[in-house]
């Protein structure tokens, strides 16, 4: 499982510049909470191979799918939530484990944490508000 904030990252592919290069279906790990965006642990290797190929060869555009064989269900087995997931039930899940985070800081007495937790939990309720919005107004 991959953290970002505190909150889990959400496995997706997606396309990465390197330079003047766009790498589309890169396996990454996307961040709900502040958005960052980490190439997955298991292909950081083979995407900096690969990119620094396709830059020395001035490929404007490449496939990772293409050139780097992958074990696709390897790569987002540690993920707790996935792309093609309905929005709703990741925003549930963050929350879910926010609300645990922020029971046991409290049972630690880091008041940092609290309020960091706190912080984020804000975020996801937000952005759970406005999909309920969203699914109601449609």
């Amino acid at each position: 499982m991959s953290f970002c904030c505190g909150a889990s990252m959400i496995g997706t592919k997606g396309t990465l510049k390197h330079f003047r290069t766009h790498i589309h279906n890169v396996p990454i790990m996307f961040c709900p909470v502040c958005h960052r965006v980490d190439i997955h642990y298991l292909i950081e290797n083979e995407y900096e191979i690969l990119a620094e190929y396709a830059h020395g060869d001035c490929a404007a555009e490449v496939d990772f799918q293409e050139y780097v064989e992958q074990e696709g269900k390897a790569l987002l087995e540690n993920c707790v939530n996935h792309e093609n997931e309905d929005p709703m039930d990741v925003v549930h899940s963050q929350i879910d484990m926010a609300l645990d985070l922020l029971s046991f800081a409290k049972q630690i007495e880091d008041t940092e944490w609290q309020l960091v937790l706190k912080k984020r939990l804000g975020m996801l309720n937000s952005r759970r508000n406005k999909l309920r919005q969203r699914r109601t107004s449609v």
